[in-house]
């Protein structure tokens, strides 16, 4: 199985950039954007299996860019990471179409574990479509 290709949106430069560097290192192509709009745009230049979607950023917010993610590539699976105790907002996600979430500060077996899973999903919805 190849390994999925991933968006990365996170307004937090070193979070992301450290993520970036542990991601790549186990083989996964990854793409950094640090915020909404940026990643919404995008999606629309480039192919993505699974996107890890910060909640909290400044500007649009990871509720909003999820939804401009789902117009513009229905089938993408979304991993949101959300921390500040704000379970409510994961669940908001899941119920736009998000495949699931994880509470920040994230562990990097975790994540790559919910990639996996997000990653199949697409795979499977994709030969049903």
């Amino acid at each position: 199985m190849k390994r999925p290709i991933i968006l990365l949106v996170d307004d937090e430069v070193a979070f992301a950039n450290n993520l970036l560097k542990l991601l790549s290192k186990r083989g996964y192509d990854v793409v950094v954007e640090y915020n909404g709009a940026d990643a919404v745009k995008r999606v629309g230049e480039k192919e993505f299996d699974v996107i890890i979607l910060d909640m909290k950023m400044p500007g649009m917010d990871g509720i909003a860019t999820l939804k401009e993610i789902k117009k513009k590539a229905p089938l993408v699976e979304v991993v949101i990471l959300t921390g500040h105790g704000s379970i409510e907002s994961g669940i908001e996600g899941m119920q736009l179409g998000a495949f699931d979430f994880l509470m920040k500060p994230v562990r990097i077996d975790d994540l790559q574990e919910k990639v996996s899973e997000a990653y199949r999903r697409k795979l499977v919805q994709g030969e049903r479509g």
